[in-house]
């Protein structure tokens, strides 16, 4: 599943590395709040030390575009969710480009029938 999210950086937690059967790895944590009208935290990482670089040329408090995967696993009957950013885009005029649309507050439209006429279906 892949997602597009718009937020403010709020904090990048410290590398995360290791070594595994497949080789070196490393992977960092970050956080960031959406922009909506209630705005939500998120915890979401990326994997392998060209994205790991990739994610210091980002500050706190800068506004970002980030596309993510959405993966769940089993470990012991337990499962895990991880939000793995794979493109991180800066946006420079410091808002959102994605318009969101609240259903909810969006005024509804509806069909104007001919004034004149008052007959009731009833």
């Amino acid at each position: 599943m892949a997602l597009d999210l718009v937020g403010k950086v709020i904090k990048k937690l410290p590398v995360q590395s290791g070594t595994s059967a497949r080789g070196d790895w490393s992977k960092q944590e970050f956080i960031i709040e959406t922009q909506e009208n209630f705005p939500r935290k998120i915890c979401m990482n990326v994997w392998g030390s060209e994205k790991v670089e990739e994610l210091s040329k980002f500050k706190d408090g800068e506004n970002l575009k980030i596309s993510v995967n959405i993966e769940s696993r089993e470990f012991n009957n337990r499962w895990y969710t991880d939000i793995r950013a794979w493109k991180i885009d800066r946006l420079e005029d410091g808002g959102s480009n994605i318009q969101s649309v609240d259903p909810m507050n969006s005024p509804v439209d509806f069909p104007s029938g001919d004034a004149g006429e008052d007959d009731l279906p009833f």
